[in-house]
């Protein structure tokens, strides 16, 4: 072969596995506040879009579970058993994929394996996946799918809030924004607070963490943003919307074995 083709060869090898590189590091063990954050911004960004866009498919907010425990005590106050009982469901579905996700990483940390935040992830993408094949059994509105399609919504939602858990030393949630907008509120204020008064020995200045405060603002922009998208993309594209999410999702989970495979 000439030597100005293996050069393009290696020129092109090198630029598939950059990228690939990049998204293997997402998953990987040794993390790095960088791989925290663009992993904590891609899931706030599914999460935000499945919330807002679940919500038109099957009136069901599914990222949080606030909403779900106090449906559950209403509808039993008001003897609706069968939504109450969805709501329960719905609940456990959301520990169970928690519960998934400890026991996938430890089981893929027991082995030795580099990147034991894969297959949660890959499970949350067959998951989106699934529920994206309800959308034409789901148009007739009929309560048993759509309470299934809930419960598929939480599981997929406790896979990824344990997964980003996990992997940020429950420093970042990206299925819900109430954390972050109460610890974003915590840092303005301190960055509004006068420290004019002498301070005590051993006291010192109150001080925001600026960057604390950014990672915060990102990552509830991101969920803004991924629910705008999740909205647009249901309202005019219905079930199909789910796809790019997934994909996504599966992209990231398996760029360690593509990684492997690659020249």
């Amino acid at each position: 072969m000439p030597n100005c083709a293996i050069a393009h060869l290696r020129f092109a090898c090198y630029n598939i596995t950059m990228p690939l590189d990049y998204l293997s590091r997402l998953t990987a063990k040794p993390r790095t506040g960088q791989a925290n954050l663009h992993m904590g911004v891609l899931l706030a960004l599914v999460a935000g879009a499945l919330n807002a866009g679940g919500f038109l498919a099957v009136g069901q907010y599914t990222s949080h579970m606030t909403g779900m425990v106090s449906s559950f005590a209403d509808q039993m106050v008001l003897r609706n058993f069968e939504l109450a009982t969805v709501a329960m469901v719905s609940w456990l579905a959301f520990v169970g994929g928690a519960a998934i996700t400890a026991i996938l990483v430890n089981h893929s940390a027991r082995k030795g394996i580099d990147n034991i935040y894969a297959r949660p992830l890959l499970l949350e993408a067959a998951c989106v996946l699934v529920f994206g094949s309800f959308g034409g059994a789901l148009q007739i509105r009929e309560f048993a799918q759509v309470s299934l399609a809930v419960i598929i919504l939480c599981f997929a939602m406790g896979l990824q809030n344990a997964l980003i858990t996990k992997i940020s030393s429950a420093q970042i949630r990206t299925t819900h924004v109430t954390g972050l907008t109460t610890d974003l509120g915590i840092e303005l204020g301190k960055l509004i607070y006068w420290n004019r008064t002498p301070l005590s020995p051993g006291q010192e200045d109150v001080v925001a963490n600026r960057e604390k405060m950014k990672v915060h603002a990102v990552l509830i922009g991101a969920f803004l943003a991924g629910g705008f998208s999740g909205a647009l993309g249901f309202s005019h594209l219905g079930f199909i919307s789910t796809v790019p999410l997934a994909l996504v999702l599966g992209t990231v989970a398996l760029a360690p074995v593509f990684i492997k495979k690659s020249p």
